[in-house]
């Protein structure tokens, strides 16, 4: 595969510094579906998004470079790499979503976009899951 040199550099990351990116991406999406306060569900449900992408990329031995539209890059990427047309959308939103709460005062968030996004990040570790499971049994045994 193929990937953009300037939000993307080539890594040798083992199968332990795999495990730990996805683990990350899993404990943010745990905390989005225990907390109560709609902020905080949105921000570590948008989170974990990104971070799932990170342990994707991870996977394939690619690091992601931290500057201005790496976000978006990250999202692309989940999105080409499972083929799946729907993140790049549902991702966007949300990353959208986040840009308007930093840079333009604030949002509301509701319950209802809250159950929508844990249920699309859901779907997305989950196909995450079952590619980076491959390469790191313990993945499967600590991300339930």
């Amino acid at each position: 595969m193929k990937f953009d040199d300037k939000y993307f550099s080539q890594f040798n990351f083992t199968e332990k510094q795999i495990s730990k990116n996805f683990q990350n991406a899993t404990k943010d999406i745990n905390i989005a579906k225990k907390d109560k306060i709609l902020d905080v569900k949105f921000n570590y449900v948008y989170t974990a998004l990104i971070k799932s992408g990170i342990a994707l990329l991870s996977f394939h031995q690619v690091k992601v470079k931290s500057i201005p539209g790496h976000h978006f890059k990250i999202i692309e990427q989940i999105s080409r790499i499972l083929k799946d047309d729907s993140i790049m959308a549902m991702g966007n939103l949300m990353r959208s979503k986040r840009n308007l709460d930093f840079y333009s005062g604030g949002i509301e968030v509701t319950e209802k976009e809250c159950v929508e996004f844990i249920k699309f990040t859901e779907k997305v570790l989950a196909k995450i899951k079952t590619i980076v499971s491959k390469g790191d049994k313990n993945i499967c045994e600590n991300s339930s």
